[in-house]
């Protein structure tokens, strides 16, 4: 009881005074029985959506099923939104998607049967210091033994919904669990009723397995229960495709691999999709076979299936982009010494500045997907280093508020090194105290310098240059001691 909290019980009391019942149900019940944080509440009641509209303020009522969402003030994110369902019966499921109807009804217990597992089919209610544990469906037990099971008749479950067949590897991969046999039995008999799902529904579902920490082991279980031929089929023309004397791992196992290494280091999305499809294009590159055989431009043919994958999921054109740029560049070449500076501002002018680290990232999963035991070597931290050396704005005359034509109207001087002279000068002002790099400031000095014979402002450009130099080998210390590199 202590681990509801107070917002909580007190939406579940004032439906409970009102005359109705009230459950917790669903995901946040099971994290309870789990002991951990639930990340949203769900309540269960047979108050209809027009009588729990009336007893709270704030509301909307979500979609077609009753749901009606209740706002609620807190900092907690898992609390600003309440959704309470009535308790209801769906009644067949013509396109395997969605029910043809539904109809309200006062019993718990038959709105827990029309859920999709037993993890998910336990109700709780509030009843004074505990939780009054409603399970007709045993979800503790299995909540135990760590397995998702369906609900009643597996077949039947999957076939009123498609989507739950990857809803029960999301589950096994969020949770640690493994999926029952019978359950497991009936995804892949029926993998092919996936096709009836919307794509942006499967590519959401996909995400939910791709960001969890499991995420290698949940696209491994997609490809075991066949569900993986009709996500991204092209994944697995590189299962069992053996690779060269640079790799240990198949194609597929690779790119598993690479992807376990992404979600182990907490990487973004981008880059653990890109690290998934990195070598998509592999198998039809592929010449040769044994230890000699090559995957020339399998970097751009990957990447154009990268892109035609995450277009029929329906991806966003931002997403799609980013992820191709890392795929496509992925195999980018650097060697100390070797690559010239000119040619990692190239690199950078394709991937683009903030994609860069990403793209470092990606390589870092390629080489432990590889089976080499370093993802960062030494000369990947060169690259960093680099790479911010050539990218930040360089000190120049540039960065000041007022120009040379300026400085020459005021000096009555044509272009010559006495005007050079002065912008130094400035220059060097202006990187002790940035405050004076204001054009009011900048004009006032010029005068004043105006008045110096040629000699002394020499001198003082001399030392404003010197000055200059040192602050840039300063930073570029700071920078090599933020890489690790000499």
């Amino acid at each position: 009881m202590e681990k509801v909290p107070k917002k909580i019980q007190n939406i579940i009391k004032t439906i409970e005074k009102a005359g109705f019942e009230a459950y917790l149900v669903g995901g946040c019940m099971r994290d309870l029985l789990r002991d951990q944080k639930p990340k949203d509440w769900d309540v269960a009641t047979n108050a209809k959506p027009e009588k729990i509209e009336s007893l709270f303020e704030k509301t909307f009522l979500d979609n077609k099923f009753g749901t009606v969402k209740v706002r609620v003030e807190s900092k907690d994110e898992s609390l600003k939104e309440v959704e309470i369902t009535p308790y209801r019966i769906d009644e067949k499921y013509s396109d395997k998607r969605h029910p043809d109807k539904i109809k309200w009804t006062d019993d718990i217990k038959e709105d827990l049967a029309r859920r999709d597992f037993t993890i998910n089919a336990i109700a709780g209610r509030l009843n004074k210091s505990k939780l009054e544990i409603i399970d007709p469906y045993s979800g503790q037990k299995d909540i135990e033994k760590k397995i998702v099971k369906a609900v009643g008749d597996p077949k039947e479950r999957f076939s009123e919904d498609s989507l739950r067949m990857m809803r029960a590897v999301r589950f096994a991969s969020v949770l640690g669990f493994k999926i029952e046999k019978e359950t497991e039995k009936a995804i892949k008999e029926n993998a092919p009723w996936l096709q009836a799902i919307s794509k942006e529904r499967i590519r959401d579902e996909l995400m939910k397995i791709i960001m969890c920490p499991r995420a290698a082991e949940g696209v491994d279980v997609l490809r075991e229960t066949g569900l993986l031929k009709y996500i991204i089929p092209e994944l697995l023309e590189g299962y069992e495709v053996d690779q060269n004397k640079h790799h240990i791992y198949d194609c597929y196992e690779h790119s598993i691999l690479s992807l376990k290494y992404a979600a182990k280091k907490g990487f973004n999305k981008y880059v653990r999709l890109a690290a998934l499809l990195h070598d998509v294009g592999k198998p039809r590159s592929k010449e040769g076979e044994g230890e000699d055989a090559t995957f020339y431009s399998h970097e751009i043919i990957g990447a154009k299936m990268t892109a035609q994958i995450m277009a029929r999921l329906e991806f966003s054109k931002k997403d799609i982009e980013k992820v191709v740029k890392l795929v496509r560049y992925h195999l980018f070449y650097y060697n100390v010494g070797e690559v010239s500076e000119s040619s990692v501002r190239r690199l950078v002018r394709k991937v683009g500045l903030g994609n860069v680290e990403e793209l470092l990232q990606v390589r870092m999963a390629d080489r432990i997907g590889s089976g080499v035991p370093k993802a960062e070597p030494y000369k990947l931290r060169h690259l960093k280093y680099v790479v911010e050396k050539v990218s930040r704005d360089p000190i120049s005359a540039k960065m000041l508020k007022i120009g040379g034509k300026e400085i020459m109207d005021i000096l009555n001087e044509k272009p010559g090194p006495k005007v050079g002279w002065v912008l130094d000068i400035l220059l060097g002002e202006v990187l002790t105290d940035p405050s004076k790099n204001n054009k009011k400031n900048l004009l006032k000095r010029v005068k004043e310098l105006s008045k110096l014979k040629d000699k002394e402002l020499q001198k003082k450009a001399f030392e404003a240059k010197k000055e200059r130099e040192e602050i840039e080998t300063k930073k570029d210390k700071m920078t090599k001691k933020k890489y690790w590199v000499t």
